[in-house]
């Protein structure tokens, strides 16, 4: 688990860890949806019965099905320890169950039938005190039934899995902070250095259309002088909000906030032209915050006549130059690099040498390797 690097990954680490570890035939992990007041399975792994899938989209159960688990998932855990394991077999009640529980589950049992399994034992996982969930490790008709011993020790491995979900839990709340904007919610510049270099590889690599728009909230310094900063976030925050509904009509797209009153959308695999309509919608809607002047929005795509893209340097500094062009001209729709023919003021921009005083402002370094 601790060399995963998904939580899928180490769910499923841990299923065949325990798998393995208890010699079962197959294994699965479920989660308690407290809300839902279900177990969901999260990973099933080893011999699958028909209509199994390894990563299950809508496999629960309801938990009141399951009279031998309820008792500790509705309740905090008070025995001083982790809860034992217990296990059922495909003979129903007739054989003894492991663990000192003497709940009978005609569900359970009907399931070992079903799918060709002579018996199961059952763990639960308890997390920071409380139910999490259960580990369900089974074996095939036919092989010895689980003892009392395999029992206890599938209460341990459950143990030593809640501390691996504790822990996965901990590094991925770490990734979330470390990519995302604590204001709005949005992902922030690292997010976007990392998912604009992979988008620019995809589309040298196979020629998906990559687009980039950058976008400058207008009058947020006099929001701020004159209201405040805490109105100031608030209008950060609102428009934010505007620009991830409008990111949701691009499949996949990443709304981001770089910085300060800089915001841009980076959308990979819809065309240009889809693009450049959701940055117009983006300037409609800003324009209509209570707060604020509207926005200036630069679009930059691969779809588009700019030359050859090789680098996320190249169409971030495509991009930022259409949204300094509509920022200068107080445009109310977005520019967009490369679409006034073969001279297009962008392009010629920032293609032009580097000493050029008319060359933009490089206020973001977005990694590459070289324009």
């Amino acid at each position: 688990m601790a060399a995963a690097t998904t939580p899928r990954d180490s769910v499923r680490a841990a299923a065949e860890g325990a798998r393995t570890a208890i010699g079962g035939s197959f294994a699965a992990i479920s989660a308690w949806e407290r809300g839902l007041g279900r177990l969901r399975v999260l990973v099933n792994v080893g011999d699958l019965a028909p209509g199994e899938r390894e990563f299950p989209e809508d496999e629960s159960y309801p938990v009141n099905d399951f009279p031998e688990i309820a008792e500790f998932l509705h309740e905090r855990w008070a025995g001083g320890g982790e809860p034992n394991a217990w296990v059922e077999t495909a003979e129903g009640p007739g054989r003894e169950l492991s663990g000192g529980r003497g709940a009978y589950c005609h569900q359970r049992v009907a399931a070992l039938r079903r799918r060709g399994r002579g018996c199961c034992v059952v763990a639960p996982i308890v997390l920071h005190g409380r139910a999490w969930g259960e580990l369900y490790v089974a074996r095939s008709v036919g092989v010895p039934v689980f003892g009392r011993a395999d029992a206890d020790f599938a209460t341990v491995i459950a143990a030593v899995i809640a501390a691996g979900i504790a822990q996965t839990e901990r590094l991925e709340e770490a990734r979330r902070l470390a990519f995302t904007d604590p204001l709005t919610g949005l992902a922030n510049r690292r997010a976007v250095d990392t998912r604009l270099d992979e988008a620019v590889e995809r589309h040298r690599a196979d020629g998906v259309v990559v687009s980039l728009v950058v976008c400058d909230l207008n009058g947020l310094k006099r929001v701020n002088d004159s209201l405040g900063h805490a109105v100031g976030d608030r209008l950060l925050e609102r428009f934010g909000s505007v620009l991830s509904i409008c990111g949701a009509i691009l499949p996949g797209a990443l709304a981001a906030r770089l910085g300060g009153d800089e915001f841009c959308l980076l959308a990979v695999g819809p065309p240009a032209d889809e693009v450049v309509r959701v940055a117009g919608e983006l300037c409609r809607r800003a324009a209509e915050l209570e707060l604020g002047e509207g926005v200036a929005c630069g679009v930059a795509s691969t779809g588009d006549p700019i030359g050859p893209v090789r680098s996320a340097r190249r169409l971030f500094r495509l991009a930022d130059a259409a949204q300094y062009r509509a920022k200068a001209a107080l445009a109310v729709k977005p520019v967009v690099a490369g679409r006034e023919g073969p001279d297009d003021p962008v392009v010629t921009l920032v293609d032009s040498p580097p000493d050029r005083t008319d060359a933009p402002r490089e206020r973001r370094r977005f990694r590459g390797r070289g324009s």
